[in-house]
């Protein structure tokens, strides 16, 4: 999925977090992580960035991750939204994993 545009899901409320996904031509995945709990569960969070831009295919994309506590599923949906956005189209629901 080729990333077209910079786009933003979720909030910064406790126990959510915000995802900013912008266009990173020719420079792969990069990700940079904000976190109240960065030193117990950062490895895990970007894993999980990591394996959802995998399972979207997205070979290059910058992402700005803000997290206030949020689930791992919190993340994966609100990293799944701003990828959809920023690639302009919809998420495919019919996917065996959704």
């Amino acid at each position: 999925m080729e990333i077209k545009k910079p786009a933003v899901a979720g909030s910064l409320e406790s126990s959510d977090c915000q995802i900013t996904v912008e266009p990173n031509p020719g420079q792969g995945i990069s990700v940079h992580l904000e976190s109240d709990v960065k030193a117990m569960f950062g490895d895990s969070i970007l894993e999980t960035v990591h394996t959802v831009l995998k399972e979207l295919s997205v070979p290059e994309a910058h992402v700005e991750l803000r997290d206030r506590g949020a689930l791992d599923c919190v993340i994966r949906a609100r990293l799944q939204c701003a990828v959809c956005r920023a690639a302009e189209t919809a998420y495919d629901w019919t996917k065996e994993d959704a």
